[in-house]
């Protein structure tokens, strides 16, 4: 009951300290609020990729995942789950998919990495954004048949399957920067530090890494507050559904909460 209950609390406290445009005072934060609005208001929304969504809503298929993390509270674990359910719980919405796709496409994209596939949606919007290489990390062989159905068409991405606590080391091994990274995977305090500490001798100025989920629960808020306080980071964005980190060198320290 509490887990359920977390999620509302934690939005109201985020829902009173939010802020607006007026705030940004520092011409880099305001630049990429601004760019994020307009792209949100006026790109045309993608829709091949949201016809891609409803397919998979209406999938009944019933797959059996093996959970790593800390799962989901709306799906059993270790159970049959329909991949419509799947989709409508554990997927992004295409907002905040959207979201991530801006944010990838203010990085050189040459490298990205998402950890956490699930059916493959958010990986689809990535792609696009991507100039060089997408690679995608996901733990649960079930849904990783699925996801490569969903980017099938998508000749940037590739798919890494297997424990990401073993996987991504040594593909870090072979990389040597990488561009923009979305984090959505485990949804655990010690997972979400670890793959954060794996990815960082690999950022550079322009790096921007996304942490999917960060209020999700008490753990997740815990590594999200530890995680943008890292001397590295020069300026961090809550938009409750995710966060946002940024590392440009000659920034004033900042953090905000914003609405979007």
């Amino acid at each position: 009951m509490l887990k359920r209950l977390f999620p509302f609390f934690s939005y109201l406290k985020y829902f009173l300290l939010k802020e607006d445009r007026h705030s940004l005072q520092a011409p880099f934060a305001f630049e990429v609020y601004e760019g994020l609005k307009s792209f949100s208001k006026q790109q045309p929304k993608d829709e091949e990729l949201i016809k891609l969504k409803k397919r998979l809503l209406s999938n009944d298929d019933e797959i059996r995942i093996e959970d790593f993390g800390a799962g989901s509270i709306h799906l059993k674990k270790n159970k049959l789950r329909k991949v419509s359910d799947i989709t409508r719980h554990s997927s992004s919405s295409d907002k905040y998919s959207r979201l991530y796709q801006y944010l990838c496409s203010l990085t050189p994209a040459t490298t990205v990495i998402e950890l956490g596939t699930c059916v493959g949606i958010n990986t689809c919007y990535l792609s696009k954004a991507t100039n060089g290489k997408l690679y995608t990390f996901e733990g649960a062989s079930s849904l990783a048949q699925v996801a490569q159905t969903t980017f099938a068409t998508f000749d940037n991405t590739r798919l890494i399957e297997g424990k990401i606590q073993k996987s991504l080391p040594s593909f870090l091994e072979d990389i040597t920067l990488l561009d923009f990274v979305l984090i959505d995977a485990h949804h655990t305090y010690e997972a979400t530090l670890l793959f954060f500490e794996l990815i960082k001798p690999k950022l550079h100025n322009d790096s921007i890494v996304a942490i999917g989920d960060i209020h999700w629960s008490p753990e997740m808020q815990k590594a999200w507050e530890q995680i943008k306080t890292h001397a590295e980071v020069t300026m961090s964005m809550d938009f409750y559904e995710c966060g946002i980190l940024f590392f440009k060198k000659g920034i004033n320290k900042k953090h905000y909460i914003l609405n979007y």
